[in-house]
C-alpha cells in the first residue's frame, strides 16, 4: 500500500469534509500531491494538486473557492477540506503523487467515498 485515503462520508449539501490521504513515503519526494475523484459512469478526473517547496495550489473551475488542498510534510500526509458540498461533488477521492506535467506516480489507493445528498 502506497497510499491511503480517508474521510470520506455521507452529507448533505452545503456540509463539509476534511479528507486525509497518507502516502507512505516522503511526499517531499514528489514534485507535487495531488487529489483525484471519479464519479459513477465517468473517468477520474483531478480536482487540486499543492506543489512541494511554496505549495503552490490549483483546483479545477467545478472545486475552486470551495476546496483547500494542504499537505503537512512531517505527517506525509495530504488534505482535502471540501466545504459547501454539492451532489455534484459525489464520487469516491484519490490521492497520488504527480509530477510537474501531471503524471501520476504511484500505484491507486482504494480512495475514500464522498456522498452528497440534497
Amino acid at each position: 500500500v502506497q497510499l491511503q485515503a480517508s474521510g470520506g462520508g455521507l452529507v448533505q449539501a452545503g456540509e463539509s469534509l476534511r479528507l486525509s490521504c497518507v502516502v507512505f513515503r516522503s511526499i517531499n519526494r514528489f514534485a507535487a500531491t495531488g487529489w483525484y475523484r471519479q464519479a459513477p459512469g465517468r473517468q477520474r478526473e483531478l480536482v487540486a494538486t499543492i506543489t512541494r517547496g511554496d505549495s503552490t495550489t490549483n483546483y479545477a473551475d467545478s472545486v475552486r473557492g470551495r476546496f483547500t488542498i494542504s499537505r503537512d510534510d512531517a505527517k506525509n500526509t495530504v488534505y482535502l477540506q471540501m466545504d459547501d458540498l454539492k451532489r455534484e461533488d459525489t464520487a469516491v477521492y484519490y490521492c497520488n503523487a504527480v509530477t510537474v506535467g501531471g503524471r501520476v506516480l504511484l500505484s491507486w489507493g482504494q480512495g475514500t467515498q464522498v456522498t452528497v445528498s440534497s
